[in-house]
């Protein structure tokens, strides 16, 4: 039997996971490779091996990795999750397969020396900080005024991100996550801090081949303050090509990936239209999370997936239309929802309600009833979102709100004895 052409995904944990199935319907094997010894507690109970032809755990040395996977002769190397961007890098140069190469996989990878390179590339960006210590971050964050983000330099989803009205609250944060324990397991190595951004955030969601770009789906981001939390994400609304932001936002990201050396693969980018322009708060070289690509489907009809499996198998038709917006303008979103309680969750009794929305298209559950439920504060204790697709803007919209309107106290039932 002849071996099917194959593709490696580094750290194929959680969206990535539908990189796999995808490949497999286009005619290739999948192999997987972990960029750790260890698996990040979060993504433990994702360990599928299932949907790939190998799996090859790196120990550090770049080239034994090579070695193991050329036997494979993988024609793709690519990213899966946020830790796995280096080594995608490396290996693709070490297999002289078509990546990013190594020169930028740094600044991919680290926030304060992404916002670096891309001001460096002569594009707006906010002011920061990278932390030496809690005096100079107390002075740079007086003589800024105002309010300011503290986070790691390298982490993923919100991990350890806060919001600081004060020096001494900058200071509190600083010390708080300095040394932490990030989502990777990793400890965390350095702390940046930059100036609140005042505007609307976006999600611009993009595949390249051969440095070029094509923009898949754009959200906007919908915030709220919950449990003690600021600018807490509660919710997506995808964004059509006739929004006029659409167009800067697009010019403004692709000028993005092309400063951070991202000519093949996906990119995830979150950028905040103030009233000065857009400027970016992060990329990410990989997959966009949680099951956003299921709904960019059903608003524009394709995605980042689909994007990624035909730059890398059929790379001419792919570029055939890599500057065309998407052909189809339906509207989705996506509702995170945020439990004030905790305790043994009995049940969502208003769930059926949410069921019957005209857009409603589903849901993931990450707490079902019988496990415990924790007080919403981060992307690792929401307990559900739930995913909405229509074709009128106005019936997401109103859908959306009425999510909003349900999550809360009445949302939730806990077992007897058991209160937040």
């Amino acid at each position: 039997m002849t071996r099917r052409p194959a593709v490696a995904v580094v750290d194929g944990f959680g969206s990535a996971a539908r990189l796999a199935k995808a490949f497999d319907a286009a005619g290739h094997d999948c192999v997987r490779v972990q960029s750790t010894v260890d698996i990040p507690a979060h993504y433990r109970s994702e360990l599928d091996l299932g949907l790939y032809a190998g799996n090859l755990v790196h120990t550090g040395d770049v080239e034994a990795t090579a070695e193991l996977l050329a036997a494979y002769r993988p024609v793709a190397v690519i990213a899966g999750a946020e830790q796995g961007v280096e080594l995608a890098d490396a290996l693709c140069e070490a297999a002289g397969l078509p990546g990013n190469g190594t020169a930028l996989s740094h600044a991919r990878r680290t926030k304060d020396l992404q916002t670096r390179t891309v001001a460096a590339a002569g594009l707006p960006t906010a002011r920061q900080l990278t932390v030496d210590d809690a005096g100079q971050l107390e002075a740079w964050h007086a003589r800024l005024g105002g309010r300011v983000v503290v986070k790691p330099t390298r982490s993923a989803r919100n991990d350890g991100v806060s919001v600081c009205d004060t020096p001494s609250e900058s200071v509190a944060a600083y010390q708080r996550v300095r040394h932490a324990v990030n989502d990777f397991g990793l400890r965390n190595k350095g702390v940046v801090a930059q100036e609140y951004l005042n505007g609307t955030e976006f999600v611009v969601n993009t595949v390249s081949r051969d440095g070029r770009h094509r923009v898949t789906d754009t959200w906007r981001y919908q915030k709220i303050d919950v449990n003690g939390v600021r600018d807490r994400i509660n919710g997506i609304l995808s964004l059509p090509p006739s929004d006029p932001r659409w167009s800067r936002l697009r010019d403004y990201a692709l000028s993005v990936l092309d400063a951070l050396g991202i000519a093949h693969g996906p990119a995830h980018l979150e950028i905040i239209m103030t009233a000065d322009g857009p400027r970016l708060v992060e990329l990410g070289a990989r997959l966009c999370g949680a099951d956003v690509a299921r709904y960019a489907v059903l608003a524009t009809g394709e995605s980042q997936i689909d994007r990624t499996v035909q730059a890398y198998t059929h790379p001419e038709a792919f570029l055939g239309d890599v500057d065309t917006p998407y052909r189809r303008d339906a509207h989705a979103a996506m509702a995170f929802l945020a439990s004030p309680l905790e305790g043994c969750l009995r049940s969502y009794p208003l769930l059926g309600q949410v069921e019957r929305l005209d857009s409603y298209q589903g849901m993931t559950l990450r707490v079902t009833p019988g496990q415990h439920l924790r007080r919403t504060v981060d992307d690792g204790t929401e307990p559900l979102a739930v995913g909405l697709a229509h074709a009128e803007a106005a019936t997401v919209e109103k859908d959306f709100q009425t999510v909003c309107y349900l999550d809360g106290y009445g949302f939730y039932e806990l077992e007897t004895g058991h209160h937040g």
